[in-house]
């Protein structure tokens, strides 16, 4: 029997970092309640001082109410109890980039939940038919790559995999859709949609800079003015980190086995010299 996006009323949340608290905010704000489980109290504790944050902003916007904020808050309950995941009726799993911790995940999963929920993988990069063929639910493993920060951002792409069934997909998009996103439905292919275009382009920025094209500065003042992006492509490499954006082209190499997905020299250098953009305080630009 296919699931259907109005009888979800449980969604189980795994991982309560950036990602995972944005998307228990979302799922919240939907009028469903929301399980966010990880593996510390701690960890919880950090995910809804920053569902808190963003709520905050909301109700300063007027966007929302401080009684909307409340109410929000209310539904989401945290747990380091991966067995309160078996009442839920979609579970969408946001832990950091990693197959086997993924596959670890997706283990106690595959033996919690009923044979009709929908696993959804918020993986940016990672082959997602790998983790489905590790369950016995691989036709019921499909991607929903929210974008950061999931309240603000409208789009999820929606992956399906060689084993995902079309029902799975279809239930997924609408899913995306009452949550008020606008979903794209793409393949399990590396960085499916947005990433399979925007890295490669904003590694093609470095190599620009390391042949000595334009400085940082021109060169994103360039692209802003150029291209009407709100954010040049060396200003936006440092605000995801230098380590991330060589780690996802080094993916594309090692899948696509094509040179024009090799990443510039200077970005492996930087990565080296631990100038990995804002978080280290220096990338492209400095942040100290």
């Amino acid at each position: 029997m296919s699931k259907k996006v109005e009888d979800i009323k449980i969604v189980g949340v795994v991982g309560s970092g950036t990602m995972g608290s944005g998307i228990a905010q979302v799922v919240a704000s939907s009028d469903r309640d929301v399980l966010l489980v990880d593996i510390s109290d701690a960890a919880l504790d950090r995910g809804i001082k920053g569902i808190e944050k963003s709520l905050g902003r909301l109700v300063k916007k007027e966007a929302i109410t401080e009684e909307d904020s409340s109410s929000i808050l209310s539904r989401i309950v945290k747990t380091t109890d991966f067995e309160g995941l078996g009442d839920a009726d979609l579970v969408i799993e946001a832990v950091f980039e990693d197959m086997d911790v993924k596959k670890e995940i997706y283990s106690k999963l595959d033996n919690i939940t009923g044979d009709d929920v929908v696993l959804a993988t918020n993986t940016s990069s990672l082959p997602i038919v790998e983790i489905a063929v590790s369950t016995s639910k691989a036709d019921k493993i499909v991607g929903m790559h929210f974008f950061n920060p999931a309240p603000v951002m409208k789009l999820v792409e929606i992956i399906k995999t060689l084993t995902t069934s079309d029902e799975t997909v279809q239930f997924a998009y609408d899913f995306a859709l009452a949550l008020g996103k606008e979903p794209v439905k793409t393949k399990d292919s590396p960085g499916f949609i947005v990433n399979r275009i925007l890295i490669p382009m904003l590694n093609e920025a470095v190599f620009a800079y390391q042949d000595g094209v334009g400085t940082p500065e021109d060169i994103d003042k360039a692209m802003k003015l150029g291209t009407n992006q709100p954010i040049g492509p060396l200003a936006l490499v440092d605000l995801i980190g230098l380590d991330i954006t060589l780690d996802v082209m080094d993916t594309f190499y090692r899948e696509f086995q094509d040179s024009k997905f090799r990443a510039a020299p200077l970005l492996r250098q930087m990565v080296r010299a631990g100038w990995l953009g804002r978080k280290s305080g220096k990338g492209f630009f400095d942040y100290s």
